[in-house]
């Protein structure tokens, strides 16, 4: 478990940081810049609607539904301890993918900060807790927007709360756009703990239960072999 980080801890370690001078301005210094950030240093785009980003990620679903995931104090923490970051929000809204009794899957839209403003985008999740899709819906910062081509964020395609889902660990980075890809793998890290503690684990299905029948077959095949 790595310790947990804070977005003004992240903001330092990048060089993004409000001086004495500019914080009264709300001015921001940029040290790869070289000087205060500009509005005309933002771009704002949009690539796909929410809805269409549904019939993208749940394409086999017969319904849809949305359901309001709120967290506890207590659940709060234990998300951010696995995760390994600490986060402002206390609920979450989360779509259902079901065809009849059968759970095709889930999405969530999400909100990270980028290295200056937020982005949004839809992460998808496969009845068994697997990231099935990543689709970047806005993109509002001055760069970094190469994190919703699919040649990036295709290797976040079977990705599970076991995996790291961390540049130079799983995931490659995107040269100049080290914040973003960085904000949108621990966004979809919390997606799929999210689904794993409030919906796969109530079922029987989340990651406690994956590892305990490992631990047996590791424990019985150690005994009688294969």
């Amino acid at each position: 478990m790595f310790a947990l980080v804070t977005l003004s801890a992240l903001l330092f370690s990048t060089g993004l940081l409000l001086t004495p001078e500019a914080s009264a301005a709300e001015r921001i210094w940029d040290s790869e810049l070289r000087r205060y950030v500009t509005e005309d240093d933002f771009k704002y785009e949009e690539f796909m609607t929410e809805e269409d980003a549904l019939k993208t990620v749940l394409p086999k679903s017969q319904q849809v539904r949305k359901e309001l995931i709120r967290l506890t104090a207590e659940k709060k923490e234990l998300i951010e301890q696995r995760i390994g970051w600490k986060f402002p929000e206390d609920s979450f809204e989360l779509y259902i993918g079901q065809t009849g009794d059968k759970i095709d899957g889930y999405a969530m839209v999400h909100n990270t900060i980028g290295k200056y403003k937020p982005m949004t985008y839809m992460v998808g999740v496969d009845a068994k807790g697997t990231c099935t899709d990543v689709e970047l819906l806005v993109f509002r910062d001055a760069k970094g927007s190469e994190v919703g081509k699919k040649r990036f964020n295709a290797q976040y395609d079977g990705k599970t709360v076991v995996d790291p889902i961390r540049i130079n660990k799983d995931i490659i980075n995107i040269s100049g756009a080290t914040m973003s890809v960085r904000s949108m793998s621990a966004g979809v890290k919390r997606v799929l703990v999210l689904v794993d503690e409030f919906y796969l684990k109530p079922a029987g299905l989340g990651s406690d239960t994956v590892a305990s029948r490992k631990s047996d077959k590791g424990f019985f095949t150690s005994i009688f072999g294969n």
